[in-house]
């Protein structure tokens, strides 16, 4: 009968420590895979500078801008489908290498510069302080910034229509009001996104790192995109 007896109790704080041992695993395989995405990321973009891909996105930014937003939305859903399983690295991983295709673009247009390669190293520095920043407050405050999540989406969502819009309407002040946002509101959601990770909300390392590698993207283009407006010499 020893079979259907109740499972013993645990001991007091065994849930507590349980918890934060997923919560470190769970952390500590984001970073790690973040870091791995990386790798993939620069490889695309070396590809992209190589094969002239981003000579031919320069030159068509409303098919660039469609097959970006297709491929990216197309990839991150098989992500979230495939986040439970092996198959879900392989996917973001090659989402990452799409990413950094589309990244040629820029790193293109700013290596043109007489100072282009110490601007994109200024801009990953400053991402770098960025991330820095924001996983330090979010693994050291009590304050809960989750409630601003749904403000900020819908600011990624402004973010994107009139990035859109400005294909066609090609007006300097609205990119860089566009850019200036983007940096704002994507540093402040990398911030959520870690908190979200630090506090037990989410326990997927791989919708972990998808989130919050879109943040960090997002941070460094933007921020390359006004390093090379306002400082980048011919």
């Amino acid at each position: 009968m020893s079979e259907f007896r109740q499972p013993s109790l645990p001991e007091q704080g065994s849930f507590g420590t349980s918890n934060v041992q997923v919560r470190n695993r769970v952390l500590r395989n984001t970073y790690w895979l973040l870091a791995l995405s990386l790798v993939p990321t620069v490889l695309g973009a070396m590809v992209g500078l190589s094969s002239g891909i981003n000579q031919i996105m320069a030159a068509s930014p409303g098919a660039s801008a469609i097959i970006f937003l297709v491929g990216a939305f197309g990839l991150m859903f098989m992500v979230e489908r495939n986040k439970n399983n092996s198959l879900g690295v392989a996917l973001l991983l090659a989402f990452t290498f799409f990413m950094g295709l589309m990244l040629s673009r820029i790193l293109g247009f700013v290596l043109g510069m007489s100072n282009g390669s110490q601007l994109i190293m200024l801009a990953f520095g400053g991402t770098a302080a960025v991330f820095g920043t924001m996983a330090t407050i979010a693994t050291t405050t009590k304050r809960d910034f989750s409630h601003l999540q749904k403000f900020l989406l819908i600011g990624v969502v402004l973010l994107i229509v009139a990035s859109l819009a400005n294909i066609f309407l090609q007006l300097p002040a609205l990119m860089l009001t566009v850019s200036v946002m983007a940096v704002g509101i994507f540093s402040v959601l990398l911030l959520v996104d870690l908190q979200r990770v630090v506090n037990g909300g989410e326990t997927n390392y791989i919708s972990a790192t998808l989130a919050v590698y879109l943040d960090v993207y997002n941070i460094f283009v933007n921020l390359l995109m006004l390093l090379g407006v306002f400082g980048g010499r011919e």
